[in-house]
């Protein structure tokens, strides 16, 4: 690893929480290397602990589904030209996109074609669905860090520079979980039954995902009227959207704990967790929790989206382990019952959670790196080669 002498400029874009959290690894290897470096571009607050400037808000970015991202596509792209505009004139010495493909990748381009390097931190899921994408990607990226360990492959075979630097996640989340402390935490007893809920970061997998995920606690609460929910929120924006569904589906009576932030509490607490389908779902995978992951969206998105999959799995946990290792309910599939009767059987089969903590005991140290270090460095070096 090569260290750079002069006061370097990195512009980044992270366009959601979970690529605040991947970013926030990286930067917390790359800050102390480069301490005087001006960061900065479209980030979260978790960017900010490490000195990143925003120069737009990152809920603008976090919107999911093709007629959803429609509707806010002239804000987005707006802000996407006076980004670009502006970076073309600064010259930094490299753009990293953070996930966030649909924003990134057409930036990544004109940047690229500028002489600016590019760097793209987590892979497209191309080996999920839209692998023709690569073609844009080498033509996007002058090199890919990629977070799980079969993808640095696919990229060096296509000719795209690539390095697996694990998954963020596994370093942040311990191999072994204090449940008791997370229960003292939330105001639990340690012998309580609880279930978490996590419908989603954004506002728009709030608005499909509340009311099947709070129906399904109403029904657990009925069979069990001993059993907890917790339900974290990512922000104020979500929760009082939150409210206003539950009220308007009449579930307020529902025994909801709702807390700002601290999800991954919530997980730690947990017997069993209600999940959308994303990053969330792997981080309950690290806490080793059983799970039943369910995703719903506008109907006319899924019917585009649902032909597109090459692999029968939605969830990061079962496409990794490349076995349905937990239940997914999809779209209409996610009825109240469904998802009630799924976390229904995790709850009371002991041995059933036995396996899948052993399962997500091996993924978590096959995905165990030094993310901080290797991503850190990858950026290192890349702006040296680009100086030379």
């Amino acid at each position: 690893m090569q260290h750079v002498s002069t006061r370097p400029i990195i512009a980044m874009v992270a366009g959601e929480t979970s690529g605040d959290m991947l970013a926030n690894r990286m930067l917390s290897g790359l800050r102390p290397k480069i301490p005087d470096a001006l960061m900065h571009g479209i980030g979260g607050p978790r960017m900010a602990e490490f000195g990143f400037v925003n120069d737009w808000p990152m809920d603008k970015l976090s919107v999911r589904g093709l007629f959803e991202v429609l509707a806010h596509y002239r804000e987005i792209s707006g802000i996407r030209k006076q980004l670009r505009e502006q970076l073309l004139i600064e010259k930094p010495d490299i753009f990293i996109g953070v996930d966030a493909p649909d924003f990134n990748l057409d930036l990544e381009i004109q940047l690229k074609q500028a002489g600016i390097p590019t760097m793209h931190y987590i892979s497209p899921s191309i080996w999920a669905w839209r692998g023709a994408r690569i073609k844009k990607i080498a033509e996007a990226v002058s090199h890919m860090l990629v977070v799980f360990p079969f993808e640095e492959q696919i990229y060096r075979d296509a000719g795209i520079p690539a390095t697996y630097v694990g998954h963020p996640l596994a370093q942040v989340i311990p191999l072994h979980i204090d449940v008791a402390s997370a229960r003292d935490e939330l105001g639990f007893p340690h012998d309580a039954r609880i279930v978490t809920i996590l419908p989603g970061s954004r506002i728009s997998e709030i608005k499909y995902n509340t009311v099947a995920f709070i129906s399904a606690a109403k029904i657990l609460c009925e069979r069990d009227p001993q059993l907890q929910i917790v339900v974290p929120m990512a922000g104020s924006k979500q929760r009082s959207y939150y409210i206003k569904l539950v009220v308007q589906a009449k579930l307020e009576g529902v025994p909801v704990l709702l807390i700002d932030g601290k999800s991954h509490v919530a997980i730690a607490a947990a017997d069993a967790v209600l999940v959308a389908s994303g990053t969330a779902s792997l981080e309950v995978a690290l806490f080793k929790k059983p799970m039943v992951i369910a995703y719903k969206m506008m109907e006319a998105s899924w019917q585009i989206l649902r032909h597109m999959g090459y692999q029968p799995w939605i969830g990061l946990p079962n496409i990794l382990e490349r076995d349905f290792v937990v239940p997914e309910f999809l779209q209409s599939a996610a009825t109240p019952e469904a998802l009630a009767d799924a976390l229904w059987k995790q709850l009371n089969d002991a041995s059933l959670c036995d396996r899948l903590k052993q399962r997500f005991t091996d993924m978590h140290q096959t995905l165990l790196r030094d993310t901080a270090e290797l991503s850190s460095n990858a950026v290192l070096d890349l702006i040296a080669q680009s100086k030379k």
